[in-house]
């Protein structure tokens, strides 16, 4: 079968770290497809890089196997009005770029923005391709949810048409939040929008690769390495919208000597969090800076308990599909996820705890409480973490899709 994966943002994920476009196109060419990713020339938060640099408008590469057309955009850094261009030109110039390639036999077209995905799905029903619509965030429901835009703010009622138009001209829909479909019904569409053609894939992660990095990037680090620590660890971007002094907070709060934050990521919250985390004198906390992608399953598999930290937030209520939760999964050590979610991927496999409050102190008391355990007590937790990796792993995950096309009958 061929099949294109039309994808805003999936530049090869040496630039981007996207992999859930990569991983797909992988296991479909390895299953023996014919698949295409059609992006942007542009990086995303990046420093306005874009990959093409001569003036083509097009440009065809194949990067670890995988071939990529990329179609030139303007460049743009932040959220300001070269990105609204940056999104306009992609929209705009996708059909034509599409008429230049042999036809597929399916087409899977990605909202991160939304646009692009209604005119991938657009042009494969007017070409008679199988529509698959994956639905990796909610818009224009993010911009209410964390902007604060009023659900009556003209941008919000447009995107809102653009969004119910591609779950109703596409043949199928995927998600990537188990509860979208809840989402639907809260809009009002279930009658035009059946539930027999939305289906949820979550993010996943590749264990071959995972085992295989644990095994050649390993990180000499005394805290990681020190038996007699209870090691709390964190990974992820050292950011205000990450809201890590919640985690000096909660670290402060803790009362058993044993347990030892160590915080893996760089960002520039970094120098200020080191300076409060000295000047409070919270010596629990260990900041170790950035690390590459590869170190991580050495770290979080050294780790007695992975952190998923968040904030809560109102679109949790339709799931959750952080790719940090299926690297911690893939680990084999016990997760805890700090914030309240519906739809739980942690909690519906057994595969660690959260602190549905949370309150700073109940954190703090929860990681106490896991900290006096034996690792015998917490061993089962550990084990159907690596368990529900096995689930979420691509090979499975891309059989999954392939399932979806093929239950599109008459194309």
């Amino acid at each position: 079968m061929k099949i294109w994966l039309i994808n805003h943002y999936a530049v090869p994920p040496q630039y981007y770290p996207l992999a859930r476009p990569s991983l797909f196109a992988k296991n479909l060419i390895k299953a023996g497809h014919d698949v295409t990713v059609i992006a942007a020339s542009t990086v995303h938060n990046s420093e306005s890089v874009n990959l093409i640099t001569d003036g083509q408008r097009v440009k065809r590469i194949t990067d670890d196997g995988i071939p990529y057309v990329l179609i030139n955009c303007t460049p743009y850094q932040g959220n300001g009005m070269k990105r609204v261009l940056n999104i306009r030109d992609f929209a705009k110039r996708l059909p034509k770029v599409l008429d230049t390639l042999d036809r597929p036999d399916a087409a899977v077209a990605t909202s991160f923005d939304p646009i692009s995905c209604y005119e991938g799905i657009r042009y494969a029903k007017k070409h008679g391709i199988k529509a698959v619509a994956e639905i990796a965030d909610l818009w224009p429901e993010t911009l209410v949810a964390y902007k604060g835009v009023s659900p009556a703010n003209p941008i919000v009622k447009y995107l809102r048409r653009v969004e119910k138009s591609i779950y109703t001209q596409a043949d199928r829909i995927v998600f990537t939040m188990e509860g979208a479909y809840d989402y639907i019904k809260e809009q009002g569409w279930e009658h035009d929008v059946p539930r027999d053609k939305v289906f949820y894939i979550n993010n996943g992660i590749d264990l071959e690769q995972f085992d295989r990095n644990r095994e050649v990037f390993r990180t000499e680090d005394a805290d990681l390495m020190n038996s007699e620590l209870f090691k709390v660890v964190y990974t992820g971007a050292i950011r205000r919208v990450n809201n890590i002094d919640k985690l000096l907070d909660i670290a402060k709060k803790v009362t058993e000597p044993r347990v030892r934050f160590l915080i893996w990521g760089g960002g520039d919250e970094l120098e200020r969090l080191e300076e409060r985390q000295r000047s409070e004198n919270i010596d629990n906390v260990v900041f170790k800076g950035w690390v590459k992608k590869e170190n991580i399953p050495f770290i979080t598999g050294s780790a007695d308990l992975n952190l998923v930290h968040n904030e809560a937030s109102p679109l949790f209520r339709f799931g959750i599909s952080f790719n940090k939760i299926f690297d911690y999964m893939a680990a084999g050590r016990p997760i805890l996820c700090d914030f309240s979610a519906k739809y739980n991927p942690v909690l519906k496999e057994g595969a660690g705890f959260s602190v549905e409050s949370g309150d700073v102190d109940d954190i703090a008391r929860k990681i106490d409480e896991l900290s006096r355990q034996s690792a015998q007590e917490l061993l089962g937790t550990a084990a159907a973490a690596r368990s529900a990796a096995k689930k979420y792993d691509f090979s499975v995950l891309t059989s999954e899709l392939l399932g979806v096309i093929a239950g599109i009958e008459g194309k």
